[in-house]
């Protein structure tokens, strides 16, 4: 009979990693440690996005004549851009796959007043040969979705600093 100890690295998803995560409600899990080649993907353009936006059904919904999938994906393109550092080609791709979800506030599913303080949440993942590498949920508070865009490049920093 062998024994022994088995160590493993867990992050609780709750530890705010980046400043950016302090500021609201954010829960990460990174699958892979070794995501350097990912990041290369990332800072050269190296990418593919999938996106969708799942408006609110129960109540009328505050972003859908407001916030579009086009305009979610441009805001993610100019964050991206900020980022860049390289032109160099890969074969590989990166995929970001990111829905935005409105929070539906008269859904009788909400399990706590605390459900209701939020406007909806982003989550995106990371993903290279069809794994996924890391994940990350963060919520964002103005249902004008004024505060997207720092939710998005927040989602993007913490990736990059794993």
């Amino acid at each position: 009979m062998v024994y022994g100890v088995f160590n493993q690295n867990r992050i609780d998803p709750k530890v705010k990693r980046v400043a950016c995560q302090n500021s609201v409600t954010t829960f990460e899990k990174i699958y892979s440690t070794d995501l350097k080649f990912a990041k290369e993907l990332l800072l050269s353009s190296n990418y593919i996005i999938e996106s969708k936006i799942e408006y609110s059904k129960s109540m009328k919904s505050n972003l859908y004549n407001i916030f579009s999938n086009k305009q979610s994906d441009q805001i993610l393109n100019d964050v991206l851009s900020k980022f860049k550092n390289s032109d160099k080609k890969y074969d590989k791709k990166l995929l970001i796959s990111y829905y935005i979800y409105e929070n539906d506030k008269e859904d009788k599913g909400k399990k706590n007043k605390d459900a209701l303080l939020y406007a909806g949440y982003l989550v995106f993942e990371f993903k290279l040969d069809n794994e996924i590498l890391y994940k990350i949920q963060i919520d964002y508070m103005q249902t004008d979705a004024s505060d997207i865009k720092s939710r998005v490049n927040c989602a993007i920093e913490s990736f990059l600093t794993i």
